[in-house]
């Protein structure tokens, strides 16, 4: 039996009873089969022995079942860890921050109060994923749809506590941005509505942020102050067309004044989401060029710009292709179009091409053939395809995502390439970046420079040096000016001691707060770097067996 942190083996039994009788039996789930199924399956500790694997795992089905919840654990000092639909893979999926603690499943609340495609919002609760509110949009022929990020198994409320992104224009790709008010089950066993949410009765509660006084709705995304039941969302009204263009560039340079361009067209709400990429990249699953390959090592074991230029132009590739969508209406998007090619005139050789055209509504054939159908809010599971199980790719055992956040400018990411290029190379590791290395463009106004981390489920070894890549990467990053924005459970501390301005201020800030509001330390102890005062002997523990371990490995190589 897994026990939580500091709990006797009768007070957890004792809690499990109560658990049981307040949500029903076969809503607490304790087999070590049903308990399997809330690990991270990405976890980069798999199989050692502080891997994070719950205790219990709860799935209330109403806000007065949580309620329920929370009074019962703080009776009993039992740690819980709220998750939406637990889909957040590469960043901790459905697993606690640590071993034992209490998973608390909302999938069970899974209502879709209100959408209006008038007023453009959407309520929901936790459980309603990116599929049930597009099925429910669909059904009732409503002219909205909800920004998504790839994989729309997803929780909107899930990812939006994340601080997750989307794909189509600036305002609406921000997901705990673009959502207004919010229901919270407090650690106390209270509820609390935001904003308007606060006016009994009120008609805005998805239309006005702020309603009176003080904003707090930030205070519950990656933080453990409260359990959010029930969240709203402006949503995008769908267009009227959607023309996709290619813009292709021969230099690596070039990639400068192209992100200033592309800056002020989709500042001006002239272009959506921006897709950068290489063509010297090959296809998932495929080999690079067995010449191109040689010169990403060909200077001392480090990338020969010059001989990878005159290489993309010898065989006629583009260095860059960026995707810019448009939308409106067609005559809209038509002179956008011609607009975008006039300021991209200054670029030497540069060419953009239509790639593809809708009009909306969309038939299923259209649907189909679509390049990038979360661009229109239509949600699937295809990046699995291209990600994991792609033709000739051998799926591996997961990844743990490193995301820092970079300026969204074209000097600053080129500089970017280099920095980590040169870490990989002290480390002694395969660089997985290259001096074609894209951005990632879902952030509105910034960059996020992202990369995998392959994780095992059998090579313990492999996981230890992946945990120490991914520290060093955290440190270098923060000495450049950039923060990761999101991260596993493993590695929250290490993001938050890096924004460690004035003496960790932001920090000392959230911990004041987490004794005042969790007096008991109940909620999601360690989630977003943030412990209760009486666990936060245990922050950083994971880096502190890991550097022995690491210490042993070494030593053991040096004989």
């Amino acid at each position: 039996m897994i026990l939580p942190i500091n709990v006797k083996q009768e007070d957890f039994i004792a809690a499990r009873n109560k658990f049981e009788k307040a949500i029903g039996k076969q809503w607490v789930f304790q087999t070590e089969e049903d308990l399997a199924l809330y690990r991270d399956a990405y976890s980069p500790q798999w199989d050692d022995d502080d891997e994070p694997i719950p205790s219990l795992a709860l799935a209330p089905k109403s806000t007065q079942e949580v309620q329920a919840i929370v009074k019962i654990a703080n009776e009993f000092k039992i740690p819980l860890f709220p998750i939406s639909t637990g889909k957040n893979l590469g960043y901790g999926s459905c697993a606690p921050n640590r071993r034992g603690d209490v998973v608390v499943d909302l999938k069970r609340m899974n209502k879709i109060i209100e959408v209006d495609d008038k007023r453009n919002f959407c309520i929901v609760e936790p459980g309603v994923s990116y599929f049930d509110l597009y099925e429910y949009v669909e059904k009732h022929n409503l002219n909205v749809f909800l920004d998504i990020p790839d994989p729309g198994w997803g929780s909107p409320v899930g990812n939006a506590l994340d601080h997750g992104w989307g794909y189509t224009m600036g305002m609406y790709r921000d997901h705990f941005g673009s959502h207004c008010g919010m229901e919270v089950v407090l650690a106390n066993g209270e509820v609390l509505r935001t904003g308007m949410g606060a006016l009994p009765g009120a008609k805005t509660f998805a239309e006005n942020k702020y309603g009176y006084g003080p904003y707090v709705d930030g205070l519950f995304s990656q933080s453990n102050f409260g359990i959010v039941t029930k969240m709203g969302f402006w949503m995008m009204p769908k267009p009227e067309y959607y023309l996709l263009l290619s813009l292709k560039m021969k230099r690596r340079e070039d990639l400068i004044p192209a992100v200033e361009i592309l800056n002020y067209l989709e500042d001006s709400f002239i272009v959506g989401w921006p897709l950068y990429r290489s063509p010297l990249n090959p296809p998932h699953g495929k080999a690079m060029d067995s010449e191109l390959k040689s010169y990403l090592t060909s200077k001392r074991g480090m990338p020969d710009l010059n001989k990878i230029t005159n290489y993309a132009l010898k065989k006629d590739i583009p260095y860059w292709q960026i995707d810019i969508p448009i939308y409106g209406c067609k005559e809209t998007c038509y002179a956008n179009m011609n607009y975008v090619k006039e300021r991209f005139k200054v670029i030497k050789d540069a060419k953009i091409d239509i790639v593809q055209e809708f009009a909306l509504p969309m038939t299923l054939e259209q649907k189909t053939a679509m390049k990038h159908k979360v661009s229109l809010g239509i949600p699937n599971m295809e990046i699995f395809w291209l990600s994991t199980r792609g033709e000739s790719l051998e799926p591996s055992d997961g990844h743990v995502w490193f995301s820092p956040i970079i300026p969204r400018d074209g000097k600053e990411l080129l500089k970017c390439q280099d920095v980590y290029i040169q870490v990989f190379h002290d480390l002694g590791m395969e660089s997985p970046i290259t001096p074609f290395a894209h951005p990632r463009s879902w952030m509105y106004r910034a960059f996020c420079f992202m990369l995998a981390f392959n994780n095992s489920r059998t090579d313990q070894e492999h996981n230890l040096k992946l945990r120490n890549a991914y520290r060093t990467m955290v440190k270098v990053a923060a000495e450049n000016g950039w923060g990761d924005y999101r991260a596993a459970p493993t590695f929250q501390d290490d993001v938050m001691n890096a924004y460690s301005f004035n003496n960790h201020a932001l920090l000392r800030f959230n911990e004041q707060l987490k004794d005042c509001i969790d007096p008991n330390g109940i909620l999601a102890p360690g989630r977003g770097g943030i412990y209760p005062k009486d666990a936060r002997n245990q922050r950083f523990s994971n880096n502190k067996l890991d550097a022995v371990a690491l210490k042993s490995l070494k030593q053991g190589d040096k004989k």
